[in-house]
């Protein structure tokens, strides 16, 4: 059996025993018999100093408290009990006493409950609410009292969303409830506890400013362990939660602010962090010049500003004081300093990075909210000031963006020439992310003998660095082919200038910008044999559409990148159907970071394939549209040609042997042919002059098999082709020479002439207008023997 809390006795006048009830006997551990008419100084003897009840009443028969004191319980146990002696009135007029004893530990301990219940309605700041299982308030203590501007009268027998409709539950550490009543309801069902809920709301006191308490629920059960209802301990943590979500917010703005090198988008990511968590309103305007990319100017200069970003919490808009943004950003622009209006709420900061203002920050507050204090005032500063960091990159990036671009631009070429046998079409996408804009080209080179040069390159990295690089590669790959190099000695020679160019400095000098990772591929179509030669260095191969539609991968063979040196390159010679479609790319017209390259070339093959339309250019908006339907990632180059032969009537062709003799026939078989094209006779006399020229030398320093070639397309095509590998040079004769002027005066007579080398000799080629101009003055005075 329990130890009860209280046990009673009476005792008569001489403080004998004339009653003892059952708490007693359990409290002491002796029976009724064992102590009625015994006296109780024997019974209830202070166990340490044997002093009876009789010492501590007194003569007077006093009455109170007369413990604790230990006593020996029937078992020979002490036991600490306090004891109280109350007079009472016996039968026919005698006195008595009513004995009291509690044991003093768990007196102590009820003496403490009553204090902490008291303290905890009176005095705890914590907030206590008894809820039954219901959800229905059926007590609160002081502090709710205080706190809410609600007394217990008022709350009782209500739901808590009655009395504060506005307030709200932030989350709970365990589960998720939409409202208090779902909790406590969830709770008394359960019996499991549910800690720090985060509970936001107004009270009637303070109407117009939202506090937040932290509150935890557990169950409250009957002696039979029956739900009887749920108690509710709540700390107000307004201070401490605002100082939170300062961090959070911080935190925050790291992630979400400068996510892009966009101004614009950058301002927005601002404005969309800071309304409504912080303020109802925000503007953002910056100094128009750093919108272009340009260096901020001083203030004192009266910059153009532009609004960039502009947001508003429409819960509060009615409520904000607009007009305020205005003034304390113009006051704030003025001075270059903070501003702020305790009145209306304002609060402007300059956009300040590396000791330049690039605009100003307003923000705004519900007349009803707070203004902002000085720690607000610094938190607004370190997002501003973020804010300005990420801004300046931007505009530096904008800046070099736009310069990258531009110096792109004028290296790329901006028209392609009109070649004989070919139909062009090309595009170009800058990169639109962060890279930047890269170091793709292209060109098409006009060559000699009706010949074209096709170019297509990547050099690695991004920004103007790349585009510089690139430039210089593209000039030397149009130098190099000037020089009617095979495919693959042009990437050998190309290879070794790179390499060269990519070497570390000597010195401690910084390098200038790295040409390392260059891929390339060169390609020379000849109309007259519809043949193509190319060769690749780490370039994709092209793509070949034939005339039925079918599209797939040259088999080129791969050669290294651009810079390795000391690496062959290997050529490939294919014969292009009449009609047929050459496509040159880069990657990043089929690689991004969803599409691996192979699929991408895939669905270019799928792309170019098909009937062709007639019109390149919208083959290319079509490919373009397929490939990229977002701004690419990397910039993008799309160059492709449709091949076609010349006429076999266009072209004529004879063997010539090698005798002197045989200088006065290739001139008349030149002749005969001008005349059957209706070529006009000055353009006649000219290519003959060239002819006679050319064959002759051809017989006399080249040797064996000579050749003589004419070729009509717009112009005239002179070649003659020997056996030797003497490259012919131009002199000016002197007065008294006999001989010396013969290349003079076809380099004079013809548009270009040069010297292209095969695998058997060389050919020495001319390019004459079908309408020459007036003779030059060389021919003054003079007579040539033709």
């Amino acid at each position: 059996m329990p130890t009860p809390l209280g046990a009673t006795a009476v005792l008569d006048q001489q403080l004998r025993f004339a009653g003892w009830s059952r708490e007693a006997e359990v409290l002491f551990g002796l029976a009724s018999e064992e102590v009625l008419g015994r006296s109780a100084d024997a019974v209830l003897a202070d166990a340490e100093t044997g002093a009876g009840l009789s010492s501590a009443a007194g003569d007077g028969g006093a009455a109170g408290a007369l413990g604790p004191r230990p006593v020996r319980r029937g078992d020979g146990r002490p036991v600490s009990v306090s004891l109280a002696l109350t007079p009472l009135a016996l039968g026919a007029g005698a006195t008595g006493w009513l004995l009291t004893a509690m044991d003093a530990e768990l007196a102590h301990r009820e003496a403490i409950g009553r204090a902490m219940l008291d303290g905890l309605d009176r005095e705890a700041p914590v907030q206590l609410v008894v809820y039954d299982t219901d959800a229905r308030v059926r007590w609160i203590n002081t502090a709710i009292e205080k706190q809410f501007g609600i007394p217990l009268e008022d709350a009782a027998d209500r739901f808590l969303k009655d009395i504060l409709p506005q307030g709200e539950v932030l989350g709970e550490a365990e589960g998720t409830a939409a409202s208090v009543e779902e909790i406590v309801q969830r709770v008394a069902r359960t019996g499991a506890p549910v800690i720090d809920v985060r509970y936001r709301s107004s009270t009637h006191l303070d109407p117009h400013h939202e506090r937040v308490w932290s509150c935890s629920y557990f169950r409250l059960q009957d002696e039979h362990g029956r739900p009887i209802g749920v108690c509710e301990a709540g700390l107000d943590i307004t201070d401490r939660y605002v100082a939170r979500q300062r961090l959070a917010l911080l935190s925050r703005a790291s992630g979400s602010i400068g996510r892009t090198l966009d101004i614009r988008r950058t301002a927005q990511d601002l404005a969309e962090l800071v309304v409504p968590e912080f303020a109802d309103a925000v503007t953002v305007d910056i100094v128009e010049a750093v919108l272009s990319g340009q260096e901020p100017q001083h203030f004192a200069t009266h910059p153009t500003l532009c609004q960039v970003a502009h947001r508003t919490d429409h819960a509060a808009a009615e409520d904000t004081a607009y007009d305020a943004l205005d003034t304390v950003r113009l006051r704030c622009l003025a001075e270059n300093a903070p501003a702020t209006d305790a009145a209306t709420h304002a609060l402007a900061l300059p956009l300040k990075a590396r000791g330049a203002t690039l605009g100003a920050v307003a923000f705004a507050r519900s007349r009803h909210a707070d203004p902002f204090d000085q720690e607000e005032i610094q938190l607004a500063e370190e997002l501003v000031s973020r804010t300005a960091v990420c801004l300046d990159n931007a505009r530096r990036y904008a800046r070099e963006h736009a310069t990258a671009l531009t110096l792109q631009r004028d290296l790329l070429p901006r028209t392609l020439p009109q070649q004989p046998g070919v139909e062009v079409a090309h595009r170009y996408l800058p990169a639109a992310g962060p890279a930047g804009v890269g170091g793709d080209w292209y060109d098409v080179i006009p060559l000699s003998g009706a010949r074209v040069g096709l170019v297509v390159g990547d050099v690695a990295g991004h920004g103007t660095s790349a585009a510089a690089t690139m430039g210089r590669v593209r000039t030397t790959v149009a130098a190099l082919a000037a020089l009617d190099l095979a495919p693959d000695e042009l990437l050998a020679r190309l290879d070794d200038l790179v390499a060269r160019t990519s070497a570390p400095p000597s010195g401690p000098a910084e390098a200038e910008d790295q040409a390392l990772g260059v891929t390339c591929l060169y390609a020379i179509y000849d109309p007259v044999s519809r043949h193509c030669v190319m060769a690749r260095a780490g370039h994709l191969p092209p793509v070949l559409v034939t005339p039925d539609g079918h599209a797939e991968l040259v088999d080129l063979p791969a050669g290294p990148p651009l810079g390795l040196g000391g690496l062959p390159f290997e050529c490939a010679d294919i014969e292009l159907p009449e009609g047929a479609t050459l496509a040159l790319y880069t990657d990043g017209l089929v690689e991004n970071r969803h599409t691996d390259i192979d699929a991408g070339v895939s669905s270019l093959c799928t792309a170019l394939a098909g009937p062709e339309d007639g019109q390149l250019d919208k083959t290319c908006d079509k490919v373009i549209t397929t490939l990229l339907p977002q701004p690419p990632e990397d910039d993008a180059a799309l160059l492709l040609l449709r091949v076609h032969g010349l006429a076999e009537s266009l072209v004529a062709t004879w063997d010539v042997a090698t005798d002197a003799g045989e200088v006065a026939r290739a001139r008349s078989l030149a002749c005969n042919q001008l005349a059957a094209w209706g070529v006009d006779e000055a353009a006649s006399f000219v290519v003959e002059l060239v002819v006679s020229e050319l064959v002759t030398n051809a017989i006399r320093y080249g040797g064996a098999p000579v050749c003589l070639r004419l070729i009509r397309e717009r112009g005239l095509i002179v070649e003659v082709s020997d056996g030797g590998h003497t490259s012919p040079h131009l002199r000016r004769a002197a007065m008294e020479d006999e001989g010396g002027r013969g290349l003079f005066l076809v380099a004079q007579l013809t548009q270009r002439w040069g010297t292209r080398y095969t695998p058997t000799g060389k050919t020495i080629w001319t390019e004459v207008s079908p309408v020459p101009a007036q003779m030059p003055g060389i021919f003054a005075g003079e007579q040539f023997d033709l």
